[in-house]
């Protein structure tokens, strides 16, 4: 197979969706003081595709307006051919010119001939009549017989075979290249849309279906016609199951009939064997999944653990926050290419033309062959006006109306359904992420020296399908370099304060600050970088410990110096050193935790797992967040309970790290920190204590001046104590 070169995406899909600056916005923050239920997910999107699309899911004559489950096909009524066309009108033109400019001439070639192998067919069932009908006719005269006519059809028949094998072999390496580039664009512009979305956007019930359908629609360019999905290039094929139609048809009407020695049993024991000899003749094929190829097996599990990197929820917070969607795209693309052929191929395993066989061997001769059982018949029945050669014309003909018929209309059907999930595909590429700020309103990050600034007034976050508020009226703030510590009985909001502070959460109402500037404004990317965290839930990543330690400054995750800071500054390194491979130890996570990805988990010396206690993994979680920590633009680190599996005396090494981080050999701040903790005597350690609960802040102040008030906190703590 040729390998491919493929042109910037930005470039193909121009003409399927508007620019990312030109999305509109249409979901403006609530400014409102009290807290407003969750915006409706149809703001998220586009609305004249996603409407027709979403109408179509409605279920007729039901007034719940339940919704049909993703995937599962339209009626055909009135009302959906309307919607049809109108997603065709708005999609189809764009999408095709999109397929179009990827190979243009690749393309023309794939409908010609598509067309002409329609054709094919009925010529192959004319020359294969005249051959039997001279077979007749010799066996059944008197006299000398000349076989040199017979001969010269017969040598005609084997240069058609060979010439439309070695078309056929053409247009097929030609139809695989142009599907494999298509799925690879789809694939790759569905995983970078997955990687785009925020949290609050994937939260919505609609959104979700909607990707769903989407990632449906992308499937069928896998050709597996079990699933019932239709790809464009199987509606392309239909052109040849119509000309194929129309040349039986043409066939039929235009039949005439003719009449033709120890040969003929030789000939009849032939047709009988030949099933016998066809699988040693036949070179054997490899389809998309039989990957024998060793790297064609690794990139094979490679890929599809980047992409449940991508799409599982359960990483989202640390694929946000550490920027790991562009490393996660240059995996899974490197792994997606080897896997669909688009480089590193072995040609032995293309199904090439490097051999007689490969062209005499896929030669349509089993129709001849088949036919040859009818000779017997034929001449015991001397009688009958119809020759063989009119007569397996005839039937031939007839059975392939029938089979180009119901093919046409099981592709129509398809097609039908196809439509729909064309609109979803088309509306989910043009999802704008919740969080991200209209261009017109974006400002860029201003960066302090000492420590993020923040400011935070009047705010109100609710979790989807909820009624109360998990976060209410919160309020204060913290200077450059000031700890901030979090405390509060389970549930009060603590984990959901941090999670909105770090922007992987949208709250609904009020105001952050930051360095002065209103954190809805700035690009939840850009801002991300100058944060690192450990959250309460961390992913446990099925990968090695330099992986799982690495991802937290992903640029530095080749830079084992680096690494190894990390983990000697979260107290790791004798964890470490204790694995049977070091960095290079795949770590396995505990049953029931995240899924795994990065590394095909194959057996063998070079792959040794080794699992790891809850402490130990808490220990590389940190040493995760201090890869980022350490570099000069981050000014907030936030933790969410970073030691609770630790005892005492590793937690104090880690709080008096976390300390010398954030400021300078002089003792001038340079980080922020905020903290969660269940234990109060590591609270002392902060400038300021918020108590938190229900959801809100009913103290904030240093522990002196908590327990001054002798409230909330100061009861909490002397009960610890």
């Amino acid at each position: 197979m040729m390998n491919l070169t493929l042109k910037p995406i930005q470039y193909y899909w121009a003409s399927l969706s508007m620019p990312f600056a030109e999305w509109p916005n249409c979901y403006p923050r609530d400014t409102s003081p009290k807290c407003a239920p969750p915006r409706a997910a149809a703001n998220l999107l586009p609305r004249p595709i996603f409407e027709a699309w979403l109408e179509s899911r409605t279920l007729p004559n039901n007034d719940a307006k339940d919704r049909l489950s993703p995937g599962a096909q339209r009626a055909v009524t009135g009302q959906n051919l309307s919607l049809a066309s109108e997603i065709s009108k708005k999609c189809a033109l764009n999408f095709c010119a999109m397929i179009w400019n990827l190979h243009p001439y690749r393309l023309t070639i794939l409908i010609l001939f598509d067309i002409f192998r329609g054709i094919f067919p009925a010529f192959r069932g004319y020359s294969q009549a005249m051959i039997l009908d001279e077979v007749q006719h010799l066996f059944s005269s008197s006299g000398d017989f000349d076989l040199s006519r017979l001969l010269r059809l017969l040598v005609l028949e084997v240069i058609r075979t060979a010439l439309e094998s070695a078309l056929d072999l053409f247009s097929s390496n030609n139809e695989q290249i142009l599907n494999n580039s298509i799925r690879f664009v789809m694939e790759q512009r569905q995983m970078e849309q997955r990687l785009r979305m925020d949290i609050p956007t994937m939260e919505s019930a609609v959104v979700r279906e909607l990707f769903q359908e989407a990632d449906l629609f992308v499937r069928s360019f896998n050709g597996v016609a079990n699933f019932g999905l239709l790809s464009p290039f199987d509606l392309i094929r239909t052109l040849g199951s119509v000309s194929e139609l129309f040349s039986h048809i043409f066939v039929l009407y235009s039949l005439t009939r003719n009449e033709t020695p120890g040969v003929l049993s030789l000939l009849s024991v032939a047709s009988l064997l030949y099933p016998l000899f066809l699988p040693w003749l036949t070179p054997s094929k490899s389809y998309y999944n039989d990957h024998q190829n060793p790297l064609e097996s690794r990139s094979a599990a490679k890929q599809e653990h980047f992409r449940s990197l991508a799409q599982n929820d359960a990483y989202r917070p640390e694929v946000i926050l550490f920027g790991l969607g562009p490393w996660i795209m240059r995996n899974w693309s490197s792994a997606r290419k080897v896997t669909l052929g688009l480089e590193h191929v072995n040609p032995t395993s293309q199904g090439g033309t490097g051999s007689l066989f490969s062209l005499l061997t896929p030669m349509d001769i089993t129709g001849l062959i088949t036919a040859l059982h009818n000779v017997p018949l034929v001449l015991a029945l001397q009688a009958s006006s119809a020759s063989l050669g009119s007569f397996t014309l005839y039937r031939n003909s007839l059975q392939s109306i029938v089979y180009s018929s119901r093919n046409c209309y099981n592709t129509v059907n398809l097609a039908f359904q196809s439509v729909f999930l064309l609109g979803a595909f088309t509306a989910s590429m043009q999802v704008k992420p919740k969080m991200q700020p209209r261009p017109d309103k974006l400002q860029r990050y201003t960066p302090s020296p000492r420590g993020m600034r923040i400011e935070v007034r009047d705010i109100y976050f609710t979790y989807p399908g909820s009624t109360e508020p998990a976060l209410r009226n919160i309020s204060f703030s913290l200077e450059p370099g000031e700890t901030l510590a979090i405390v509060g009985f389970n549930g009060s909001g603590k984990s959901t304060l941090a999670n909105v502070l770090l922007r992987i959460l949208e709250f609904e109402s009020g105001q952050i600050v930051v360095n002065g500037c209103d954190v809805s404004k700035l690009d939840p990317t850009e801002y991300h970088r100058h944060v690192s965290t450990v959250f309460q839930g961390f992913a446990k990543f099925h990968a090695t410990a330099r992986t799982n330690i690495g991802v937290g400054s992903i640029d530095e995750l080749k830079r084992t110096c680096a690494i190894e800071t990390a983990a000697d500054l979260a107290d790791a390194s004798h964890v470490i050193n204790s694995l049977p491979r070091g960095l290079k130890t795949i770590l396995e996570p505990p049953q029931g935790s995240n899924l795994s990805f990065g590394v095909p988990t194959c057996g063998g010396p070079t792959h040794e797992r080794h699992g790891l206690s809850g402490g130990e993994w808490q220990r590389i979680a940190i040493s995760r967040s201090f890869m980022r920590a350490c570099r000069p633009e981050v000014e907030l680190l936030v933790f969410d309970e970073p030691t609770s599996s630790l005892d005492a005396h590793a937690q104090n090494r880690v709080f008096n790290t976390i300390s010398e981080l954030s400021k300078t050999a002089s003792g001038e701040p340079l980080k922020t920190v905020i903290f969660i903790t269940h234990r109060l005597s590591t609270a002392r350690r902060a400038d300021k204590i918020a108590m938190m609960d229900h959801g809100s802040i009913i103290e904030f102040g240093s522990h002196q001046e908590l327990l001054a008030r002798n409230g909330a906190y100061a009861s909490l703590y002397r009960a610890s104590v």
